[in-house]
């Protein structure tokens, strides 16, 4: 195995250092993409090593994205799966293939959304709209969503989920080449939306209450012509701000050179899962901010539906561009979410539900605390934890039978410091035993 050579000089010939230097040979392209290793007998022959310690390693690669096992056709170096994923998408869809738990995903526990039985028997039976031209909003719906919104909106239409809406916000703001203040580390597709137009992503730097004001300021001397922040449960950080920073940053806004004709992009993609109250900086700055409020964490990803508020200059050219295409979010599904957010059951269980992520994040959290590691105190479902190193912590995870998702994707640019991010809303139970794999993780030196 000439390309496996360097195995032989491993001083200490365990699982965890195996797939170490397997990992390392992956890293700095020594094994290339889709290159077949040699087989678990092969290798622990040549090491002097049980089968067991040799198979213990692949396990741990393969939980750790580094390979894939096609059965009887051996092990292989994993390659980029998915041409419709960018790049860094893809180092978050490179799911493992075996873990015991999966904390990767940044998905809602599927037994804590609530039941649709009840929401689908109020649904026609038949897919009939009437008319085309109908408004793109259930009247119903609408005037539930003005009633619990943040704070007045002008206009306030139903899109295909919060990525949906915001994208297609940026695309009626935004030209080829404008700049955009985004938050880092924040949600990956922003960067890549961001991209995708031909606009200059402006990071933005954030603490315990979300964007800090000062990097707000400076972004805004670059002259954006849109901000994207997420004012609850900031993916992946947890961050959430209240209303005294959300007033700063209004303040900031109001105060920048050119600052008032600057679009505000907010999404709350986690608000009903959230314990921080509800937050928007269009209470200070109505006619500059859209909000986003999508009901994917709390009552299911695939319903894809997100509401989105704000002026109506803009909000009604976003629903006559969605004319040109989708035309409206179905109402056989905007019916679906109606029914969820009135059926008291629904609405109990999703209540319960925020009890339930509040109090596993917690614990894991404080659980962190005691073990030396500080993440704060994060809100929603996810959690950021600091690693000396990326790959490490990931394997070493992976050899434990826990998989989290790679920090680098989420941040632009090069990492000032290594993360990963933990989906801490999934922690049902062994909070201790989690905190003590994600510990020694934070602490593994560099796969060298």
């Amino acid at each position: 195995m000439p390309r496996l050579a360097a195995l032989a000089n491993l001083a200490e010939r365990t699982p965890r250092a195996i797939a170490a230097e397997i990992a390392r040979l992956v890293t700095e392209g020594a094994l290339a993409p889709g290159e077949r290793l040699p087989t678990v007998r092969e290798v622990a022959s040549d090491l002097g090593v049980s089968a067991g310690t040799v198979s213990a390693a692949w396990h741990a690669l393969s939980g750790a994205g580094v390979i894939v096992s096609r059965g009887r056709a051996g092990s292989f170096v994993r390659v980029d799966r998915a041409g419709w994923l960018s790049p860094r998408v893809q180092d978050l869809a490179a799911a493992p293939l075996e873990t015991r738990l999966d904390l990767s995903l940044g998905t809602p526990d599927p037994a804590l959304l609530p039941p649709l039985e009840a929401a689908f028997s109020r649904v026609s039976p038949r897919a009939d709209t009437g008319r085309y031209h109908d408004l793109p909003v259930l009247p119903e719906l609408g005037t539930l969503f003005a009633e619990t919104w943040p704070s007045p909106a002008e206009t306030i239409t139903v899109v295909d989920g919060a990525l949906d809406g915001i994208a297609r916000t940026l695309e009626q703001v935004v030209r080829f080449g404008d700049r955009v203040a985004v938050e880092s580390p924040g949600f990956p597709y922003f960067f890549d939306l961001l991209e995708a137009l031909g606009a200059e992503a402006v990071p933005l730097e954030l603490d315990a209450l979300g964007v800090t004001p000062a990097s707000l300021q400076r972004a805004l001397v670059r002259r954006p012509s849109a901000v994207i922040l997420q004012p609850r449960a900031q993916n992946p950080t947890g961050a959430s701000m209240d209303a005294e920073r959300a007033r700063a940053l209004a303040r900031v806004m109001r105060a920048a050179p050119g600052g008032d004709r600057v679009v505000v992009i907010e999404d709350d993609h986690s608000g009903l899962i959230c314990s921080a109250p509800d937050v928007t900086l269009a209470r200070w700055i109505p006619g500059q901010v859209v909000h986003v409020r999508s009901f994917s964490k709390s009552h299911g990803p695939d319903l894809r539906i997100a509401a989105l508020g704000g002026p109506a200059h803009i909000v009604e050219r976003v629903v006559s561009r969605r004319m040109l295409g989708p035309g409206w979010t179905s109402r056989l599904l905007q019916t679906v979410l109606l029914g969820l957010l009135t059926d008291d059951g629904a609405v109990a269980r999703v209540r319960t539900a925020r009890l339930v992520y509040r109090d596993r994040v917690d614990r894991l959290a404080v659980a962190l605390r005691k073990r030396g590691i500080d993440v704060g105190d994060p809100d929603g479902i996810n959690l950021w934890l600091p690693v000396v190193s990326e790959r490490a912590a990931l394997v070493r995870l992976a050899a434990a039978g826990i998989a989290v998702a790679a920090g680098s994707p989420f941040v632009m640019g090069e990492p000032p410091e290594a993360h990963v991010r933990v989906t801490a809303g999934l922690a049902a139970s062994n909070v201790l035993g989690i905190a003590d794999a994600l510990a020694d993780a934070a602490v593994a030196p560099p796969l060298t």
